[in-house]
């Protein structure tokens, strides 16, 4: 589904667009899943591992004509430097009430309340779209993400031991964590 394009407005006053990511945004996407997939080990993929490919083009497609899901960007001009998705968990009967949420923000704008303004759209807008609960998994040690999602009411219901395995050969657990809508 898509959103209605909006501002956000950084501290310093320079504005943001927050808008859908769409099919056309592709490349831009991947290039900004890159960015962020190398400052932190917080991710899911390592930068190598962010590749374009037509397939990435057809899952934002088919994002955009979900009732459902969606896929937010933040752009600087042409940049994309941060975004929250949310998708229905499975789409059978038994599921459908139950959504999952990632997020992920450039680290150049950390600390400016973007964080907490996807967030909360993301809840409005899951809500909106009928999900009862948004859940999400976290790394164990980024503790200004799990600050970040308990401050929303999230809550932490599990750990997946060993989820992570970083290419050092350590491991890192996932905390688990839902928040009822």
């Amino acid at each position: 589904m898509k959103i209605e394009p909006r501002e956000y407005e950084l501290p310093s006053g320079k504005a943001l667009l927050v808008r859908s990511v769409t099919a056309a945004d592709a490349e831009v996407h991947i290039k900004f899943k890159c960015m962020t997939s190398g400052e932190t080990h917080f991710m899911a993929r390592y930068p190598e591992e962010c590749v374009y490919s037509p397939e990435t083009a057809a899952s934002l497609a088919a994002c955009e004509e979900s009732p459902f899901d969606f896929e937010v960007g933040v752009f600087d001009g042409e940049e994309q430097v941060g975004g929250v998705g949310v998708a229905q968990l499975r789409p059978h009967i038994k599921y459908r009430h139950r959504a999952y949420m990632g997020i992920s923000i450039e680290q150049k704008y950390w600390g400016c309340g973007l964080g907490s303004y996807l967030v909360q759209l993301a809840i409005d807008q899951a809500r909106a779209n009928g999900f009862e609960q948004l859940e999400l998994g976290v790394y164990s040690d980024n503790s200004r993400a799990i600050h970040l999602y308990e401050k929303f009411g999230f809550e932490r219901y599990g750990i997946q031991p060993r989820a992570f395995k970083l290419k050092d050969g350590t491991y890192r657990d996932e905390i688990i964590m839902v928040k009822m809508l």
